[in-house]
C-alpha cells in the first residue's frame, strides 16, 4: 500500500476530468457558482448565497490552506479545454456539537457542488470516484457522505460510486442528513 507521503494529491486525472487545487483565478466561477440557489440550497444548516466577491476570495483561501495528506477540495474542469464544472471535496467532517465551531469527527467526507451547466453529464460521479479510489490508495478505509433528505440526485451520485445508504443521522453538522458510506475494498 502506498503511503500518504507517495502521492501526489494535488492533481488528479480521468478520461474527461482534471482535478485540480483552486486559485485566485478561479474566483469568478466560485462567485457564480454560490452565488446560485440552486446549488446552495443544500449546503449547510442555513443555507445562503454569497452576495459578494470577497467571500468567494476567502473561500478559495481557505480551501488552499488545508493541510492534510490527502484531503483536498478540487476543482473539477474538463481535462481538455480546463473549463470549470464544479467543486469536489474529501475532508474531515464535523461531528454534531453545541460548540461552535464544531470539532472534527474523525471521520472523512466526500461532497461535490457543481454548477448546474454541467448537472446529468456524470461529472460528479466520474470525479467522486477517482477521489475515492485515491483515497483507498492512500490508506484511507472509510468515507462519509451525507445529503440533505430531498438532495435525490446527490444520493443517486452516491449509490453509482458505490457508497450504501445507511439511513437518516444527526451525528454531523447539527442537521439531520441521509448518510452513505463507502469501505476500501478488500486487498
Amino acid at each position: 500500500m502506498l503511503g500518504w507521503q507517495d502521492v501526489d494529491v494535488e492533481t488528479l486525472r480521468t478520461q474527461r476530468l482534471l482535478l485540480r487545487p483552486w486559485t485566485l483565478d478561479d474566483t469568478d466561477f466560485v462567485f457564480g457558482l454560490y452565488s446560485l440557489w440552486s446549488v446552495q440550497q443544500h449546503i449547510g444548516l442555513h443555507p445562503r448565497v454569497m452576495t459578494e466577491r470577497a467571500e468567494a476570495i476567502a473561500v478559495i483561501k481557505r480551501w488552499q490552506g488545508m493541510e492534510h495528506p490527502i484531503h483536498a477540495i478540487r476543482a473539477v474542469t474538463d481535462a481538455d479545454t480546463g473549463e470549470i464544472f464544479g467543486n469536489l471535496l474529501l475532508k474531515s467532517i464535523p461531528a454534531s456539537s453545541a460548540v461552535t465551531p464544531m470539532e472534527p469527527s474523525g471521520d472523512t467526507e466526500i461532497g461535490w457542488h457543481f454548477h448546474p451547466n454541467a448537472w446529468h453529464q456524470g461529472y460528479a460521479t466520474e470525479a467522486a470516484s477517482a477521489v475515492l479510489a485515491e483515497g483507498w490508495k492512500t490508506g484511507l478505509d472509510r468515507v462519509v457522505a451525507v445529503t440533505t433528505p430531498n438532495n435525490r440526485p446527490s444520493q443517486r451520485v452516491c449509490l453509482r460510486v458505490g457508497m450504501t445508504h445507511q439511513g437518516r443521522t444527526d451525528q454531523y453538522y447539527n442537521s439531520v442528513s441521509e448518510l452513505f458510506v463507502a469501505f476500501a475494498p478488500e486487498p
